[in-house]
Order: C-alpha cells, then sequence, then structure tokens
C-alpha cells in the first residue's frame, strides 16, 4: 500500500511535469513548425490540408535566402552593429555600475537609480518619432554609428542596475587592501574588482547582445538602404503587398535565432544570476 503521505508526493510531481512539458510544447513547437516550413517545396507551402512534415525536405530556402536576398550581408551588419553596441554599452555600465556602488555620498544617486529604473518603462516605439526627427535633420539616417549610439542608449540604464548590484556584492575591502600594497583606484579596479566580477560582465554582455540584435522598431526606422539592413529590417521587408515569402522568412528566422541561442546556451545562467541579482541592492 501507498502512503497518503508518498501518493501525494507522487500526484505533486506527476503535476510539476505535466505542466512543465505543456510550456515546452508551447515554447518549442512554433520553432519545429518554422524549422519545417523552411525545408517545404513552394508547393507545399500552401497545401491544403496541412502538411506536417515534407515529402522530399530541402534546403533550397536557405540557398536562395544567402543567394538571391543577400542575407549573408546582412547577417554580418547585424553582428558588426550588435558586437560593437553590446561592448559599448557593456563598458559604460562597468563605469556607471562601479560609481553608483562604491560613490555613496553622491546626494543624487538615489535619483539616478530612479531614473534609471524609470526609462525601462518606456516602450521603444515611443522613442521613434522623436528619434527619427532628430537624426534625418542631421543627416544620419541609415547610418550603422547612429544604431549603435541608440542601442546603447536603450540598454546601458538595465545593464548598470546589474553592473551596479554585482560591484555591490564586492566587499570594499578588498580595494582597500589593494590601496595598501601600492594600487592606486584605476589599478584596483583592473586587477581586483573586474576579475572578481567576470561572471557579471559575461551576463551584462550577453543581455545587451540578446536585446540589440532582436530589435526592430528602431532599426526599421534608422535603416532604409538595403545595403545596410539588419537581420530584423531583412526578415520584415520578406513582408510584401503580394505576400509573405514563407519559406525565406522561415529560413531567415531559423538562421537569425542561431547567435542568440549559442550566446544565451553559453551564459543563461550568468543572465539569471544577472537579472535576479539586478533589482535587489546586495
Amino acid at each position: 500500500m501507498i502512503s497518503a503521505k508518498k501518493a501525494k508526493r507522487i500526484a505533486g510531481t506527476t503535476a510539476r511535469v505535466i505542466i512543465l512539458a505543456a510550456f515546452l510544447l508551447v515554447a518549442v513547437l512554433p520553432l519545429f513548425w518554422i524549422f519545417i516550413t523552411s525545408l517545404k517545396g513552394a508547393k507545399e507551402l500552401y497545401a491544403i490540408p496541412l502538411i506536417y512534415w515534407p515529402s522530399n525536405p530541402s534546403f533550397d530556402a536557405y540557398k536562395k535566402l544567402f543567394t538571391y536576398s543577400n542575407f549573408g550581408r546582412y547577417f554580418f551588419n547585424s553582428f558588426k552593429v550588435t558586437i560593437i553596441a553590446s561592448c559599448g554599452a557593456m563598458v559604460i555600465s562597468i563605469l556607471s555600475g562601479f560609481a553608483l556602488s562604491r560613490m555613496r555620498a553622491i546626494k543624487a544617486k538615489g535619483f539616478l537609480e530612479v531614473l534609471m529604473y524609470f526609462t525601462q518603462t518606456i516602450p521603444s516605439f515611443m522613442l521613434m518619432v522623436p528619434l527619427f526627427t532628430m537624426f534625418s535633420k542631421l543627416k544620419l539616417v541609415d547610418n550603422h554609428g547612429t544604431l549603435i549610439f541608440v542601442y546603447i542608449g536603450t540598454v546601458v540604464a538595465f545593464c548598470t542596475i546589474m553592473s551596479r548590484s554585482f560591484f555591490d556584492r564586492i566587499p570594499v575591502s578588498l580595494e582597500e587592501a589593494a590601496k595598501i600594497d601600492g594600487c592606486n583606484m584605476i589599478q584596483s579596479i583592473v586587477h581586483v574588482v573586474l576579475p572578481t566580477t567576470l561572471p557579471g560582465i559575461a551576463a551584462i554582455f550577453c543581455f545587451a547582445f540578446i536585446n540589440i540584435w532582436n530589435e526592430l522598431f528602431l532599426s526599421v526606422m534608422l535603416i532604409n538602404k538595403a545595403t545596410k539592413y539588419t537581420v530584423p529590417v531583412a526578415l520584415n521587408s520578406f513582408i510584401s503587398k503580394a505576400g509573405v515569402s514563407w519559406d525565406l522568412m522561415s529560413a531567415g528566422i531559423v538562421v537569425a535565432l542561431l547567435p542568440t541561442m549559442i550566446v544565451f546556451g553559453i551564459g543563461q545562467k550568468y543572465i539569471v544570476a544577472g537579472l535576479t541579482d539586478g533589482g535587489v541592492k546586495g
């Protein structure tokens, strides 16, 4: 006979497994369908009833994506913009996060922190009109430098909050000990503080990379020339008045997911730690 306590534990475990399996199905099924769609031929794309697995899987959509659609160029543009903007946001957030964590005598510190939290509540599409008006007057539209500058501005506030939380967890006594050994402030930061916060720095970079890589609204607004397209803009261009190029769209989505999957797979534990600690003063 199974005791009531053991039966209750088994029922609870079974319920959790079922719930997690349902969430997994909801998350994976769209990705599976996109991948299957990218392998279908032209006739199978619009077949009724739906074809759940192509009779002759083909990678023609991927070949067409990189030959006729110039997706390789768009991928390079997106990668360049994302890497530079992520590194820039990481450096700025490290400096500002350290200042917020260590310089406690600043009277405006509390106001600055509240202001940074407030910026996270502003949807990006609300910034589109003022940003486009400003950069068009400055003749800086269709410029990757402009896009990098805007992207840094959109992620640096939350990256600073994450950075500050990691610096708060490092005892000031380590820096004081380094100063006693003859290090100045810069040397103590470089040789003592930063090596201790490498997981936090990785979390900041991963957070910035994923958010910048997937951003659409600002890039569509600021980039109009086809040669300057980033991946989200290129995917958006597959939607036309004549319809949607589902084969190219699906293949492009699969390719576009690879960098974020790699970055998230490598840095997921750092991202979770950064997001958890970012809202809590350690």
